[in-house]
Formats: C-alpha cells, structure tokens, sequence
C-alpha cells in the first residue's frame, strides 16, 4: 500500500500530530508527517495562498519520488489536501478531511475565537489547544489534559515552534480561502472519508455535511 502523508492544523508542526493516532496509522503503513515550507523546522516561507500551500506539498511527494499516496489533512491541512487533490487526482489513492471545510465554506474567514482562545490559553496558563479542540465539560477537560500530555512524551529533538510572522500568513491564507469561490468537489474521485466533532467552532461541522453532499461517495 502506498504511504500515507499527514498535513497539520493552523499553528501546527510536527509535534502536534497525537502520537497515538500516528503510532495506529504506522502499524501498518509507512507514514510521513511534514512542515510545509516556513513552519517548524523547515526553512523557507509559508505560502500565502492555500493553493501555494498544495504546491509545496506536491513538490514535497514528489522530490521523495512517490507517485501514488494516501493522503489525511487536519483542519487547514484539510483545505490543502483538497486542493492536492483538485490539482492532482491522478496522486491521490485515498483522502481523509479532519475537521475541516471547502473553500468559500461559511464562517471560515472569520477566525477570531483562535486569537480570544489564545488569550484564554495564556491566562490559564495552559495550550490554546485545550480551548480550540475540546468541549469545556469534566470529560472534554480531562481527555485535553490527557492529549497535552501525550503530545509532549518525545523530549528528544522536538520541533521549533511556528513563528507569529508564520502564524499570521497561515491565518491570511485561511481567510482568503473561506472568500474564495467554491471549488467543484465532485472532481474529487479518490474514495474519501470526513471526520469531525459535533460542535467544531473553528471550521463548522455542517461544513463537513456539505463536502459529504458535494464529494461523491464520501463516507
């Protein structure tokens, strides 16, 4: 089977991915986890448009010679991996959007709860994350604390963290993509699967209702 390639959320590098799910993907498959250019450890700028973020992507795969991928991407991972797709289909085996949405999507150009849950963060002193990804109830507070955990077990050779410059590009690009014209997702033929919460207030869950109507037979 051919690899499966992983694009992170907004603000993310490779340290972010649950090494859980990493750990159930690669039981049996080869999985490559990458910083697009300008995020983490790797140099160069981050792509100003979603589009821009694909190709990079694309250019990646390519220099490791792989012609064929499995491909899941998280949150804007998902907006790039829709458009990997779009540009390369012939690419593609399988697709996975997490959490995520398709360009002109309602109420993705509008991202400010991200800067009020980062404010939240550093008053809790605590990861943003833990106000972005998980209800505030007994049960969402403690599978937080247990996803923060386990996403600082690895000590050696941790990932930089992204830069604001970053950051705020990536933030740019995500708005330009909820104002962009929606794209014809039923040229999407790659057998895809859309997962999400049922109250996700960064990319909103009917969004991911949407991609299911417009993608044919996602699951």
């Amino acid at each position: 089977r051919p690899p499966i390639v992983l694009l992170a959320h907004l603000g993310a590098t490779l340290d972010e991915w649950d090494p859980r799910v990493v750990e159930a993907l690669a039981e049996g498959r080869r999985v490559i986890a990458v910083d697009l250019p300008g995020i983490g450890s790797s140099t160069g700028n981050v792509p100003r448009t979603i589009k821009g973020m694909a190709g990079a992507a694309r250019a990646f795969i390519s220099e490791l010679g792989l012609t064929r991928i499995d491909l899941m991407g998280f949150s804007l991972g998902g907006f790039v991996a829709q458009q990997v797709t779009l540009d390369a289909p012939k690419l593609v085996r399988r697709l996975v959007l997490a959490g995520t949405g398709p360009s002109g999507g309602e109420g993705i150009d509008r991202p400010a709860y991200v800067y009020l849950d980062m404010l939240r963060g550093v008053l809790a002193r605590t990861d943003a994350k833990e106000f972005l990804f998980f209800p505030r109830t007994p049960d969402g507070k403690a599978a937080a604390r247990d996803y923060l955990a386990r996403i600082h077990e690895r000590v050696m050779d941790r990932d930089s963290p992204i830069t604001l410059k970053a950051f705020r590009t990536q933030i740019a690009a995500i708005k330009a993509w909820g104002r962009q014209q929606p794209q014809d997702l039923s040229r999407i033929t790659a057998p895809t699967l859309i997962a999400n919460g049922d109250h996700d207030r960064m990319v909103p869950t009917p969004l991911s209702e949407d991609m299911h109507r417009r993608i044919p037979g996602s699951t």
